[in-house]
C-alpha cells in the first residue's frame, strides 16, 4: 500500500507513520515471532504442544498464568482440557476473547492457526491512538507483494517485545512455511507492512467471536475508504 502517513514516534526501534486524523497506523518490520496462543493444541504438559511449554513460562515462572488457563480446582497448576479432539492439551488464552466465553473453553480465545492475528508489545499500549484487542488491520509481505487482512489477538511478551509478532495463521497467509512457534522457523523473510485501525473493534458481544471473511471485509472498507491509503 502507498501511505501518505506522517513519521511519529519510534517503538524499540520501529518507526511509526500516522494517519492524518489517527484513524490508522503503520510500521514495517523484518522482525517476525511466531504465536501459538489461542490454539487449543499450543501446549502441553509433555509439551508435544505447538510451542514450548517453556516460551508459556510453566511451571516455573509467576508469569505462566498470563498465558495458560489456571485450573479452578487446583489454581497452582495449568487447566486440562478433560475432552475433545485436543483432550489432555493446556488452554492457551488470548487477550482478545468471547466476551460470555468460559475461561476453560478454547473456543472462547482466538485460535492462532485459524485466525491470522498480530500481537500488541508489552509497553505499545501506553502510546496514543493505538489499537486493541478486537481491532483489525491489512498485511504486506513487502517483497512478494503477498497480503493478509487480520484482528489484534493478543498483547504481550514483556519489556523486550517488539511490533512483528503474529499467529501461525498470519504467517502462513504471508507465505510462511509451516512457521514453527518453538524455533521461528518458517517465516515470510523481509519486511512486512502492518497498517491497524485504531478504535475497528466490534462492540459487546460482536467483538469475538468473528469469521476471517467478516474480519476481511471489515479491513478492506476501510482500507478503501481511509483518507491517505493508496492501493498501488
Amino acid at each position: 500500500m502507498k501511505l501518505d502517513f506522517a513519521p511519529a514516534e519510534t517503538f524499540r526501534g520501529t518507526r511509526i507513520l500516522r494517519q492524518a486524523n489517527n484513524l490508522a497506523y503503520a510500521y514495517e518490520t523484518n522482525h517476525a515471532a511466531v504465536d501459538a496462543d489461542g490454539a487449543p493444541n499450543a501446549y502441553h504438559p509433555d509439551d508435544i504442544g505447538l510451542d514450548a511449554l517453556a516460551n508459556a513460562g510453566y511451571p516455573h515462572t509467576n508469569w505462566w498464568r498470563d498465558v495458560l488457563v489456571p485450573d479452578p480446582d487446583h489454581p497452582a497448576r495449568a487447566y486440562i482440557q478433560p475432552s475433545g479432539e485436543y483432550e489432555g492439551y493446556f488452554v492457551a488464552m488470548t487477550s482478545l476473547r468471547a466476551p460470555s466465553g468460559a475461561r476453560t473453553d478454547p473456543a472462547t480465545y482466538v485460535d492462532a492457526t485459524r485466525f491470522p492475528y498480530v500481537v500488541i508489545p508489552t509497553g505499545f499500549e501506553r502510546l496514543p491512538h493505538v489499537a486493541r484487542a478486537g481491532d483489525v488491520g491489512f498485511a504486506t509481505h513487502v517483497p512478494t507483494g503477498v497480503t493478509s487482512t487480520f484482528i489484534v489477538g493478543d498483547a504481550g511478551g514483556g519489556s523486550a517485545a517488539r511490533l512483528g509478532e503474529g499467529s501461525i495463521a498470519l504467517f502462513v497467509a504471508l507465505g510462511g512455511q509451516s512457521p514453527n512457534p518453538r524455533t521461528g522457523a518458517g517465516l515470510p523473510k523481509g519486511k512486512i507492512q502492518y497498517i491497524i485501525f485504531p478504535n475497528s473493534r466490534k462492540a459487546g458481544e460482536g467483538l469475538w467471536p468473528r469469521t476471517n471473511q467478516d474480519i476481511h471485509d471489515q479491513a478492506m472498507d476501510l482500507i478503501a475508504n481511509t483518507p491517505g491509503i493508496a492501493t498501488e
